[in-house]
């Protein structure tokens, strides 16, 4: 029985995480995070056991059979529940019935929402200067109950902060009872939608207007009801939903190999992602080329390398061929840009050579600079590589061979979140990071599908060659870093949202 947190896939415990890891079978709720599930191994039985149409397609009587079933056919089976499951989760129903049934079981913690949401949102439950205590209610009781169970005179009297579960749709009820009860008014009240997720919302007011402003803002559940003094703390200590692209949707092409530090760099800034791999990078056909330049390393003076793939690829062949990189000698490197550099130094190795413009031209630009005839240049590539650098540098006198080191695939499709999330118009900017990740997602598309999905999201290219491609499919480029590197593409994000407050 594990507890999934409010939402953040970062904030399920160390312990949750390794039993998902073991799961044979995975029963999941509506409030788990869906990105949890990839925690479980390759295989596992996946249940969605939450809500459909704001309906459970499940009586708790159904799932508690089901846990039993999956159980007791010698499975190991984990049940993911949003927040805390002993905290209005209805984990101890459902292990109640493991225990009629004989089964063994272990409950992990997991963060609850009033806990969670609430730090995310900037409000401490308690604080020494303004209160010490705190309780957690329920918004919505069982159906058929004669009366109340809540004793509204004691939450109203008191000082403490109250959070509601589940209250949205008796909010009248909850601030009338409150105030009916003796709580003030003016009391201040924070509405937390869908608390630690890049779609946070948080709607403020008091005792008396909070109703009417959640009415008047559609304010719609999963959502959590926070009533105390503390909540004026938020403007103070307000940190997740003040970030620079909070509340900014982006989608990222860049190969699934090498996306993750993009991606994680986005939503630390508070950026909601959407992985869109357009690119697979794969083994070439054949090493022969390849392999042949690698027998003959010592007679090369220089080695290009123009991306971390270039890299990556070709030290895995030396390795397969027996050798490291001492088989170098003395063949000098030239990594086009910081991250190739960077790229090189689990192997031991700094680049002799890093040219100032991070593209072919600029290496052709810095290898004009000296004198290059007779030299030969070692330059492995991918098979959809421009011929820039080895014409370029076999015109000025250069012996270039640049074999193949690792081919670009184009997948059949994108993640069916990414094209759905683009289809319904929450995309607020695509970042294209090569030539080969705009044109594959327009060929993965269809150029008219992807032209029509891509009106009024702004499009924003690493450098000048991937622009280029942008236009000759009839995209409009609104952002190019002067810098063409992530860092400086995450960079002009922000400067674009903070001065202009829209999409485009």
């Amino acid at each position: 029985m594990i507890g999934a947190g409010p939402g953040d896939p970062g904030l399920i415990t160390v312990k949750g995480r390794d039993c998902l890891a073991k799961a044979q079978v995975v029963m999941y709720d509506y409030l788990a995070n869906d990105e949890l599930l990839r925690l479980a191994p390759k295989g596992a039985e996946l249940i969605y056991a939450g809500k459909v149409g704001g309906e459970h397609n499940r009586q708790q009587s159904q799932i508690n059979e089901l846990l039993v079933e999956k159980a007791l056919s010698g499975k190991i089976v984990a049940r993911l529940k949003g927040g805390d499951s002993f905290i209005f989760g209805r984990g101890g129903e459902e292990c109640e019935a493991l225990v009629e049934a004989g089964i063994p079981f272990e409950v992990v913690p997991g963060i609850t929402a009033g806990v969670g949401a609430t730090c995310y949102a900037g409000i401490p439950l308690t604080h020494r200067g303004v209160t010490t205590s705190v309780a957690f209610v329920t918004g919505h009781e069982s159906h058929g109950k004669s009366s109340s169970e809540i004793d509204w005179e004691g939450l109203s009297l008191g000082s403490g902060t109250v959070v509601f579960y589940m209250g949205i749709r008796n909010l009248p009820h909850i601030t009338e009872n409150l105030i009916a009860h003796g709580r003030a008014p003016e009391t201040p009240v924070a509405l937390i939608r869908w608390g630690t997720r890049p779609e946070q919302e948080v709607l403020t007011g008091t005792l008396l207007d909070i109703a009417r402003k959640a009415r008047e803002a559609n304010f719609k559940a999963p959502a959590i009801t926070v009533v105390g003094e503390v909540v004026n703390l938020r403007e103070t200590l307000r940190w997740f939903d003040n970030r620079p692209l909070f509340g900014r949707s982006v989608l990222v092409t860049r190969g699934a190999d090498q996306a993750g530090e993009f991606t994680s760099k986005l939503e630390r800034l508070g950026a909601r992602v959407y992985g869109c791999p357009t690119i697979e990078i794969t083994t070439p056909k054949s090493y022969a080329d390849l392999d042949d330049s690698i027998r003959n390393l010592d007679s090369f003076h220089w080695i290009v390398l123009t991306s971390y793939n270039a890299v990556k690829y070709f030290f895995a062949r030396l390795g397969e061929n027996g050798l490291d990189t001492r088989a170098l000698g003395r063949c000098r490197v030239c990594a086009v840009g910081p991250k190739t550099a960077a790229a090189l130094a689990p192997f031991g190795l700094r680049a002799d050579l890093v040219p100032r413009d991070y593209k072919a031209e600029g290496v052709v630009a810095a290898f004009a600079a000296m004198d290059i005839s007779g030299k030969r240049i070692l330059f492995p590539k991918g098979d959809r590589a421009r011929e820039v650098i080895p014409d370029e540098l076999t015109r000025m006198g250069a012996q270039v061979t640049a074999p193949v080191a690792y081919t670009n695939e184009t997948p059949e499709e994108i993640p069916a979140e990414a094209l759905q999330a683009l289809e319904e118009r929450r995309v607020d900017c695509v970042t294209f990071t090569s030539s080969s990740t705009v044109q594959n997602l327009a060929s993965i598309l269809g150029e008219n599908h992807f032209l029509h999905l891509m009106e009024g999201v702004l499009v924003a290219s690493i450098g000048p060659v991937t622009s280029k491609s942008c236009r000759d499919l009839g995209l409009d480029v609104h952002l190019e870093p002067a810098e063409y590197t992530l860092d400086a593409m995450a960079a002009q994000l922000i400067e674009h949202y903070a001065s202009s407050g829209s999409p485009l």
